[in-house]
């Protein structure tokens, strides 16, 4: 399928879409001569909440909202990603998880959805957010008992804040000025890309598209895309409106590749870089992620989850934006073993928790958990 570049400049998908609509990125020193820092806030609430805080840039199944203000460091940039069918559908929602530091919670009646939310958001270890109380129709909600729910989910650092858009935003920069040595830390890690979209781009190329995990991209960078082992190199980035040299951390990239193969991109894509052999040491420098076909599950059930899990049940692994199926094969107290139906990657440095979802259990998640490869 034919794509064409918008008269804006951004890369262009089917119909003219913008494909790049998030925010701007965190320049490594030098590359602009300015640093911009990106907080990624996963929220569960309103579009109306939202718009008060940050203004709306993507309204497609995850609706995106971003704001950004200067400072004398450079530009400070808030970026909401909002599940708009949650709880309908689950997986949007991991995976905003996946990509966010802190999160947002609009409580707007107590009930199982709201307990899911809760042992969703601290499975994903996001343990800093900010909750808002907004009955609806008028009703009651007693913020003793809600902020109970949140203690006993693992949340007693979340704060309780007025429903005003700007006292929000200066929650969430609070938020973003106690982590910032955090984001500058994981843009120096591996790099770990995963693909939610890719498009073949008249006159670009093949472009893929996808929240930098951990670590930096640059142009002209090769590159590995997995599980396909397909190569690749940057050709060029695009982050919102701005052609860029590189893409750190929490952005939003469109990635056009040269040399890469269509068939090699799907919407489970993990970009790398490849394992290189230094000759001066005689060692090879390893891949950001290993490749599970079979993994030793170590279980940490979530405090609202009676569901025990037992042999011969399905279970979905969320992690770095992947939702992998897996078959529990033994089960030996919180220890699994589980069986892959398509390959689950695991960062090989600092993983991230890993979500355990069941999608006929309520709540649906069954807890969070570290996972090694089988030997």
């Amino acid at each position: 399928m034919g794509q064409s570049k918008g008269d804006s400049g951004k890369y262009a998908g089917p119909k003219g879409q913008a494909l790049l609509l998030i925010h701007p990125h965190l320049l490594e020193e030098g590359t602009v001569g300015r640093c911009m820092v990106v907080l990624n806030i996963a929220m569960i609430g309103s579009d109306e909440l939202a718009k008060s805080i940050a203004k709306a840039a993507d309204q497609r199944d995850v609706h995106t909202y971003v704001h950004k203000e200067m400072d004398e460091e450079g530009a400070r940039i808030l970026s909401l990603i909002r599940p708009a069918k949650y709880p309908e559908r689950l997986p949007p929602f991991l995976n905003a998880l996946s990509t966010a530091q802190v999160g947002i919670l609009e409580v707007a009646e107590v009930n199982a959805a709201l307990g899911e939310a809760l042992v969703a958001f601290a499975s994903a270890g996001i343990t800093n957010g900010v909750a808002v109380l907004n009955p609806t129709d008028g009703a009651w909600i007693d913020q003793d008992q809600v902020a109970m729910l949140f203690k006993q989910a693992g949340l007693a650092q979340w704060t309780f804040e007025a429903n005003d858009g700007p006292h929000l935003r200066e929650c969430l920069y609070a938020l973003m000025d106690q982590r910032k040595p955090e984001l500058i830390k994981n843009a120096e890690a591996p790099l770990v890309l995963p693909v939610d979209q890719y498009y073949n781009v008249k006159g670009i190329g093949l472009v893929a598209i996808g929240y930098v995990q951990s670590g930096t991209v640059h142009v002209h960078d090769e590159l590995l895309l997995l599980p396909a082992n397909g190569a690749g190199s940057a050709k060029s980035l695009q982050v919102m409106d701005d052609d860029v040299s590189s893409a750190s951390a929490g952005d939003r990239v469109g990635l056009a590749l040269r040399n890469a193969k269509e068939e090699h991109l799907t919407g489970s894509t993990l970009i790398v870089r490849p394992a290189i052999e230094d000759k001066r040491t005689n060692t090879t420098v390893p891949l950001a992620v290993e490749q599970h076909a079979t993994s030793e599950v170590n279980l940490s059930t979530s405090p609202f989850q009676k569901r025990a899990l037992a042999v011969g049940d399905v279970i979905h692994a969320s992690v770095d934006l992947q939702f992998v199926v897996g078959r529990i094969t033994s089960v030996d107290g919180p220890k699994l073993e589980v069986t892959w139906e398509s390959p689950l990657f695991i960062r090989t440095t600092n993983p991230p928790q890993v979500l355990i979802a069941q999608l006929d259990s309520k709540p649906r998640i069954m807890g969070s958990a570290t996972i090694q490869k089988h030997a």
